[in-house]
C-alpha cells in the first residue's frame, strides 16, 4: 500500500405525483435547506486512527473514537465520502456498505475506465483519492441563524399536513444531517451527548462536496434495472449517477423517452383522490418544505403528472417503492434540478 493511501483529516391533480411551486422561504429558513457549508474548520487535538482491510488509515476527528464509529467500515465511509464528491451519490452517507454504495462504485468505475467491479480495493482507493485528495471529515458550528428555522413536528397524515404552512425540518439534527448528506443515527454516533439545538456547539461532520454539476445536461436515463438516475452530457460521457426509487409492481414507472419540462425547487404537493389508486379519500394540497411527500423539489417531466423530486426520507431511497415517479435524495434532486433546462431528455430503460 503506498502514502496515498493514508488518509489525512481535512476540513472541509394528477396520476402520480402534482406539485406546484411556491416562494422560497425568507434566508433564515432557506438556507439550511440549501445545502451551505459555512462554518466549516479543521479539528484540532489529538485523533484516533483506524485502518481499513486495503491498508487505508483514516484519522478520526478529535474526541472522536473507535467506539463511536461501531461496526461501521472505514474504508466503506471513505468511499461514500469521495464519491459523493464525484458526483456519483452514494444516498446517505452512514458508514454501511449497501446496495447504493456498490451502484455508485459501478458507475465511478466505469466513468474512470476501471476494470468493472463493485469491489473496495486498493485500485479504486488509489483512483478516488488521487482525484478528490483524502478530505473525510471536518468540524461545523452551529450558528443562531440555522436555529432560527421553524423547526416542528410534522404530522403522518395528509388531512393534518394540509393544515401546515410549511412542511420543514423537525429537528436541528435533521436538519443538520442532510445539509452534510448524513445518517442522523451517524451524526449522533459521532456527537454523543451534543445539543444539537445549541448556538456556538461544535460538531463532527463528514467533509461535503459542491452541489453543482459542472458540464452541460444533455440527457437523464432512467436505469430500472440499477434503481439509478444517471446525467450524460451531449457527447455521452457520464457527468453524475444518483441512487433512486423508481415505481414499484403496483405502480410502475413509465417507459420511453420524455423531456424536461420545469423545475421546482420549493414545490408543494397535490393529492387528488379522484385520480388516485392509494392514500386517503378526500384530496389535499401540501405546502413545500423538505418533509413533505416530494421532498419540496421536483423535476417536472412532459408525461403528466410524472417527475424526478425529493424525499422526507433520505435514508430510503433504492430500498422502498413508490408511486411511479422517482425518487431522489434532496440534496442529488436539488443539484440536478438546477442543472437541467427545458428539452432535455429523459429515458426510461
Amino acid at each position: 500500500m503506498t502514502r496515498m493511501m493514508l488518509l489525512a483529516l481535512a476540513c472541509t391533480s394528477l396520476t402520480a405525483c402534482d406539485v406546484r411551486n411556491t416562494a422560497e422561504d425568507g434566508a433564515a429558513a432557506a438556507t439550511p435547506e440549501a445545502g451551505a457549508t459555512s462554518g466549516t474548520s479543521e479539528p484540532t487535538g489529538p485523533r484516533e486512527t483506524l485502518t481499513g482491510t486495503n491498508g487505508l488509515a483514516l484519522e478520526l476527528p478529535a474526541g472522536v473514537t473507535s467506539a463511536m464509529m461501531g461496526d461501521r467500515d472505514v474504508e466503506a465511509l471513505a468511499v461514500q465520502v469521495l464519491l459523493d464528491h464525484t458526483k456519483h451519490s452514494p444516498g446517505v452517507i452512514d458508514g454501511y456498505m449497501g446496495d447504493n454504495v456498490v451502484r455508485a462504485i459501478r458507475e465511478y468505475r466505469e466513468m474512470t475506465g476501471l476494470p468493472a467491479s463493485d469491489a473496495v480495493d486498493g485500485e479504486l482507493l488509489r483512483s478516488l483519492l488521487e482525484s478528490q485528495g483524502g478530505s473525510i471529515f471536518a468540524t461545523y458550528t452551529i450558528s443562531e441563524k440555522d436555529l432560527a428555522y421553524p423547526f416542528k413536528p410534522v404530522p403522518e397524515d395528509y388531512a393534518a399536513m394540509s393544515k401546515l404552512d410549511r412542511i420543514g425540518y423537525e429537528t436541528p439534527q435533521e436538519m443538520l444531517a442532510e445539509r452534510f448528506h448524513m445518517d442522523q443515527d451517524f451524526l449522533a454516533a459521532l456527537n454523543p451527548g451534543v445539543d444539537f439545538s445549541k448556538a456556538g456547539t461544535r460538531i463532527a461532520i463528514v467533509s461535503q462536496g459542491t452541489e453543482r454539476l459542472d458540464g452541460n445536461v444533455a440527457r437523464i436515463e432512467v436505469r430500472k434495472g440499477s434503481n439509478s438516475v444517471v446525467v450524460l452530457d451531449e457527447g455521452g460521457d457520464v457527468l453524475a449517477s444518483y441512487p433512486a426509487t423508481i415505481g414499484s409492481g403496483d405502480f410502475p414507472s413509465p417507459s420511453g423517452t420524455m423531456e424536461v419540462t420545469g423545475f421546482a425547487p420549493q414545490a408543494n404537493y397535490t393529492f387528488d383522490n379522484d385520480e388516485q389508486e392509494w392514500g386517503p379519500d378526500e384530496s389535499y394540497v401540501i405546502a413545500a418544505g423538505p418533509n413533505n411527500p416530494v421532498g419540496g423539489v421536483w423535476i417536472d417531466l412532459s408525461k403528466k403528472g410524472y417527475g424526478i423530486h425529493g424525499s422526507p426520507d433520505p435514508q430510503l431511497i433504492g430500498k422502498t417503492a413508490s408511486h411511479g415517479c422517482v425518487r431522489l435524495t434532496n440534496w442529488d434532486a436539488r443539484e440536478l434540478g438546477h442543472a437541467v433546462s427545458q428539452g432535455v431528455e429523459v429515458t426510461f430503460t
